[in-house]
Parts: structure tokens; C-alpha cells; sequence
């Protein structure tokens, strides 16, 4: 998962590209860049590994030029975390076009044989967003000589979407042109625009969540529609066009499960309303299942699950209780290559307050159980304080199948729930009681106004929307992704780096 931005102004970019960032941060930690384009048409770019604030330094930001530029954080789903695939991307031909990436090809092995041998294309990294760049910019050459029409571009797109599969959502810029944004045909990744008045002027932004255009002062629009494509030249003047025949529209619903902040909108859904009716869910099947329970306080896991905690602990009538305490400067241990290093994390990210958890018997709230290991130290904390029964609750269901569309969930083998029962998951948890949510109640609660004819819920039931899954294509992405692939790589890059220094 990662997020991207972009925005075609009448003043310098540069810090609102910075600003909107560091609202997206919560979509990846792991890089961050930003490319700005001036007035002739120059490029200027910064990425590096990091948070925003570390990448980013007054001195570059003074080298960031231009009334227009994109941004990307970096969330790395093959557990490559290495410079040379920290986005935007550029390539120098045709124009010059620099681009940023949410999602995940599902055919990128076999778009790099055509780049290779039919368009006779350069690939520099592993990175299915430099596939994607250069399969937009071979196709815009075909297009034209000269500076590219809004038909131009929307031609491109059109054949990106013929040639692409799986999710992206896409924010690319060309040299003294303007910005391209666009989705994929089911709309699994999120990407909104929004507009702005600058000096009588109208400004536009695209951004992966509503929270940015919010941030930043920016009026919400709309989202970018699955399959439509948007461009805003140099000037302002907005164009869209459906470059590709929409298939049924199925936002990732682990969105508004995780990874949104909740005071975004995606594809018109709060999230954290949705979030709140999860609890309302929740406690109706903890009243079917255990209607005499005797639990005497909730307690969530930060952030994630606070809106389904309070809400369920509204409609059961049972108290609501901050139990930990969140240090702030410590990552999402969900987004952290590597197992040792989630491990780690998780004490130093989480502090209980004992006088929540003494003698009492206490419900955990989460949004989701993925490996397990992160619920695992939680539990051993709520006892440690004192709790004399614990028992934990998951906003989601069980996580049993790996998801394709840019999400690190790699490996079956991974998941706490692969080849268990709720019984066996609790056993494994060390918790007295373990209530998932049902996955129809998930959908229902996301989709309470019945806007959405349908959403990606492939890795709780294993059901691949864009319909080019198949047994081999997850044994290759379990061999790049499970966490012994990441152990091996982080190596390879700290030899690479003591190599460099030396």
C-alpha cells in the first residue's frame, strides 16, 4: 500500500506536495519523493528512504521548484525497501514523464518480456510502477510526436488499460504539459481530486485519500472513477474521458478496515462511520454467541479500532476504557518488513495502564488479526497487568488468503488463521475468547447505503475480482513476499550499503 498526490497550481507546489504527504504517511513508511516541474518544462526530484520529515530538508525543498508536481510514501509489498525503487519514477522519452504508483500489477512478469522485446524498453529495478511507467509513456510515443492533446493522453491510457491487470491507482506528470491521473477498471485503490481558488485561479489536486485535499484546504470533488482517466494541463484546464469500460466497481475493503485514516471518504463511504457500524456488528454476534457474557471493560487497540471499540461498547452497555498507551514515534508494526523487526516494535509501541486491565475481565478490541504475532504480545500484556480473563474481538474476519492488489499479505503460511479454527486461533492468541466479525456484516457495515455493487475481500475469501489469479501466480508472489524472502533481502541491501560506505 502506498499513497500518492498531485497538484497543478498557480504558486510553488513544493510545500503543499510536503504537507499532503505527511498527511498520507499512514500508507507507508518505508520511502518518500517528490518530483516538481517548472515553467520550461525542468524536472526537479528528492526521494529517499524514510519518513517525509527526513527525506525532506529545507534544502531540498528550496531545489523543488515548479507550480506543479506529484508525490509518493512507499510501502513495499515485495520487501524490497532499496533507493532505486523509492518512487516517482521518470523516464526521459517521450517528453519526459515522471510517475507514482498505488497498487500492484498482477501480470508484471509478462509486461517486462513485451517492454523488452517488442518495445524495446530499459527496466532499471524489480518495481511493477517502473513496468507501469514505461508501458504509459511507449504508448503515448505511438500517440504523437509533439506535445500530447488531452486525446492524446486519454488514447494512451486507454491501451495501459488494455495492457495492465490487477490495481493501480496512478498520479503521472509530463514535462510542460500537466498531470494524468487515473484508476484501474474495478476501482480497487482509492484516488480522489479536488479543487481550490489561488489568486482568482482554480488549482487542482489528486490525492489517495480525502484527508489531504481536506488538510490542505482543497474542496472534494469526487473519486476518480474506475477506469476514467483525468488530466490537467500546465494551465488548470481539467479533462476526463472513461478510457476504459468499467467493470464492476470493488474498492478494497481492507481500506476501511486499516489503512484509511478515518476522517477520509473514499468512493463516498466515511470511514470512520463504517468503522463504527463494525462495532455495531460485532456486538450483535457477541449477543448471539454469548448473551450472559461478563465482560466488565473494552479496550482497543490504537488507532486503527477505536471507532468499532466505542460503538460496540455503546451497544452492549459495557464501559469503555483506554488500556494502552500508543508512543507515536514508532511505526505501523502491520507495514514493517520483516518479522524480527514487528516483533520488536510492538513493546516499544504499546504501553498497558494497569489499573484498566486489574481483576477485571476485558474485551480487546482490533480492527484485524493478519500473522498474529502482534495479538499474541498484546494478550501477554493485558495479563501481565493484571487481567483476569481476557478476551479479544476483530473488526474482520479471519485473514486466510494472500492479498495481490497491493497489500502485504503474502504468504498463507503466515497467517495465524491458515489451517485453524476459531478454537485453535484463540489457543494460538492465549486469549479466553476470540469473536470475529462475519464477513457479510463487514460488507453490510461498510456498505450501509448499498452504494457499492461490490468490494475486493479476496483475502478473507480467497475470490479474485480481476480473475487471472491462479495457484502459480501466489506460489511466485509468496516466493518474493513471505518474510524469509524479506530477511534475505535486507541482507542483501545491508551488504550492498556497507559495500557503498566502504
Amino acid at each position: 500500500m502506498c499513497g500518492i498526490i498531485g497538484i497543478v497550481g498557480h504558486s510553488e507546489v513544493n510545500q503543499a506536495l510536503y504537507d499532503g504527504l505527511t498527511v498520507l504517511q499512514h500508507r507507508g513508511q518505508d520511502a518518500a519523493g517528490i518530483v516538481t516541474c517548472n515553467e520550461e518544462g525542468k524536472f526537479y526530484l528528492r526521494k529517499a528512504n524514510g519518513l517525509v520529515k527526513d527525506v525532506f530538508h529545507t534544502r531540498h525543498m528550496r531545489n523543488l521548484n515548479g507550480n506543479m508536481g506529484i508525490g509518493h510514501i512507499r510501502y513495499p509489498t515485495a520487501g524490497c525497501s532499496t533507493l532505486a525503487e523509492a518512487q516517482p519514477f521518470y523516464v526521459n522519452s517521450p517528453f519526459g514523464i515522471a510517475l507514482a504508483h498505488n497498487g500492484n500489477l498482477t501480470n508484471t512478469k509478462t509486461l517486462k518480456e513485451e517492454l523488452f522485446q517488442a518495445d524495446r524498453r530499459h527496466l532499471n529495478t524489480d518495481s511493477d510502477s517502473e513496468v507501469l511507467l514505461n508501458v504509459l509513456a511507449h504508448e503515448l510515443q505511438k500517440e504523437c510526436d509533439l506535445t500530447p492533446t488531452a486525446e492524446n493522453i486519454f488514447n494512451a491510457v486507454k491501451k495501459v488499460h488494455q495492457r495492465c491487470k490487477g490495481a493501480y491507482a496512478v498520479v503521472a506528470m509530463i514535462a510542460g504539459v500537466g498531470i494524468v491521473a487515473f484508476r484501474d477498471p474495478y476501482g480497487i485503490r482509492p484516488v480522489v481530486i479536488g479543487k481550490g481558488e489561488n489568486k482568482g485561479e482554480t488549482d487542482y489536486i489528486v490525492a489517495s485519500e480525502s484527508v489531504a485535499i481536506d488538510t490542505l484546504g482543497y474542496e472534494l470533488i469526487r473519486d476518480i472513477e474506475p477506469g476514467e482517466c483525468v488530466f490537467i494541463d500546465k494551465e488548470s484546464n481539467f479533462y476526463s474521458e472513461q478510457c476504459a469500460e468499467p467493470e464492476i466497481m470493488s474498492p478494497c475493503i481492507f481500506e476501511y478496515v486499516y489503512f484509511a485514516r478515518p476522517d477520509s471518504i473514499i468512493d463516498g463511504i466515511s470511514v470512520h462511520r463504517s468503522r463504527s457500524r463494525m462495532g455495531s456488528k460485532l456486538a450483535e454476534k457477541i449477543l448471539r454467541e454469548n448473551p450472559n457474557h461478563d465482560i466488565d471493560v473494552i479496550i482497543p487497540i490504537p488507532d486503527t479500532s477505536r471507532s468499532a471499540a466505542l460503538q460496540l461498547s455503546y451497544d452492549l452497555g459495557v464501559q469503555y476504557q483506554e488500556g494502552f498507551i500508543k508512543n507515536r514515534y514508532i511505526g505501523r508494526t502491520f507495514i514493517m518488513p520483516g518479522q524480527t523487526q514487528r516483533k520488536k516494535s510492538v513493546r516499544q509501541k504499546l504501553n498497558a495502564i494497569d489499573i484498566e486491565f486489574k481483576d477485571k475481565t476485558v474485551l480487546l478490541v482490533d480492527d484485524s488479526i493478519v500473522r498474529g504475532t502482534t495479538s499474541q504480545q498484546i494478550v501477554e500484556m493485558a495479563r501481565e497487568a493484571g487481567a483476569r480473563k481476557v478476551y479479544f474481538a476483530s473488526a474482520a474476519p479471519p485473514v486466510r488468503y494472500p492479498n495481490v492488489y497491493g497489500i502485504d499479505m503474502p504468504s498463507p503460511e503466515e497467517f495465524v488463521a491458515h489451517d485453524r479454527n476459531v478454537k485453535q486461533i484463540a489457543e494460538e492468541l492465549g486469549v479466553d475468547w476470540l469473536v470475529y466479525q462475519d464477513l457479510e456484516d463487514l460488507i453490510d457495515a461498510v456498505n450501509d447505503e448499498k452504494n457499492i455493487a461490490s468490494f475486493d475481500t479476496s483475502c478473507f475469501d480467497g475470490q479474485y475480482i480481476t480473475g487471472d489469479i491462479d495457484e502459480s501466480y501466489l506460489y511466485y508472489i509468496d516466493a518474493l513476499r513471505n518474510d524469509n524472502s524479506k530477511q534475505l533481502t535486507e541482507k542483501s541491501n545491508a551488504v550492498i550499503e556497507l559495500h557503498n560506505n566502504a
